[in-house]
């Protein structure tokens, strides 16, 4: 496990080593230019100059090249630590949405499905209904007023839901 982050440290030693290098050649091409002034005068220090800003150059590509690869690993972890946490959000929610269903199913509340089924058999009622020759409109308004006062009525008494699954 200590290979990755041993080889990206040494890449990043290795990449400081030869910063440190090119400063060294350029302290040292400064002092050569100083001796050689005064040997030679002002035509050995504009070839001097030139060579300095062709150093330069080099050295400032080679640290942008340095940083580009350290950007580009930083991103790729902030996008990895950015799907875990994102994965880590999800199942929280899960566990969250389970345990209210079930609190809701311990109030006695009933579930969508079955409030799903319950709609779908008033509906037949409704259907059989005028069938016969009756009409639904009305069915449907008793339906209701007879559903509050069931509601009404289970809600004074204890679940039948938790009397079965006690007892």
């Amino acid at each position: 496990m200590e290979k990755p982050s041993q080889s990206s440290e040494d890449a990043a030693s290795a990449a400081t080593d030869r910063i440190k290098d090119s400063a060294q050649q350029i302290w040292l091409a400064g002092l050569g230019a100083f001796a050689k002034m005064q040997q030679e005068g002002s035509k050995a220090f504009e070839a001097l100059v030139k060579d300095g800003v062709g150093v330069q150059k080099r050295t400032q590509q080679a640290a942008e090249e340095t940083l580009a690869q350290a950007q580009a690993r930083m991103a790729g972890f902030a996008s990895e630590f950015g799907t875990r946490a994102a994965g880590g959000w999800g199942k929280l929610e899960n566990i969250f949405e389970d345990r209210v269903a079930r609190a809701l199913e311990k109030l006695g509340m009933p579930s969508a499905q079955e409030v799903a089924a319950l709609q779908a058999r008033v509906e037949a009622l409704e259907a059989e209904l005028r069938r016969q020759g009756g009409t639904a409109k009305p069915a449907r308004a008793a339906a209701r007023k007879t559903a509050t006062r069931k509601a009404a009525d289970t809600a004074s008494k204890p679940s039948q839901r938790h009397k079965s699954a006690g007892g």
